[in-house]
């Protein structure tokens, strides 16, 4: 919850090619108080059944920019291991390895604020907005 002191964050994860909430995926939430300081590591969570992450950790007074890292190979992974499981005739189709293991999104805010940021991502590519 944002107060007037400082913003708050909230995300979800939508897959984009199976149309459905990405469940599973860890994701970190960092903040530093201005461009050039360090960044601090507060804590994560990971996203639930609906692709949401209810327990991301409060922002601390005095933050400007906030980042989310996406740890989304796991979940590429365990869809392909299920779908060869599903399909074991393209069980050697040549497709390995995950072209995005990770996602990084970087964002400024302002104290009082919330910023619901979803994440829409597929196997070769993914986008952000500033949700509500």
């Amino acid at each position: 919850m944002s107060t007037s002191t400082t913003a708050s964050v909230s995300t979800h994860i939508l897959d984009t090619s199976a149309g459905r909430p990405a469940g599973g995926v860890a994701v970190q939430l960092s903040a530093r108080p201005g461009r050039e300081a360090d960044w601090q590591a507060l804590g994560g969570s990971a996203t639930d059944a609906d692709g949401r992450c209810k327990d991301l950790p409060a922002l601390p007074e005095g933050t400007t920019h906030v980042r989310l890292d996406f740890e989304v190979e796991p979940y590429f992974l365990k869809k392909q291991a299920d779908a060869q499981q599903d399909a074991p005739a393209n069980r050697d189709s040549g497709a390995t390895g995950v072209f995005f293991p990770e996602v990084a999104i970087t964002f400024a805010v302002n104290p009082g604020e919330h910023y619901h940021v979803p994440l829409l991502l597929n196997p070769f590519g993914y986008s952000v907005y500033r949700g509500s």
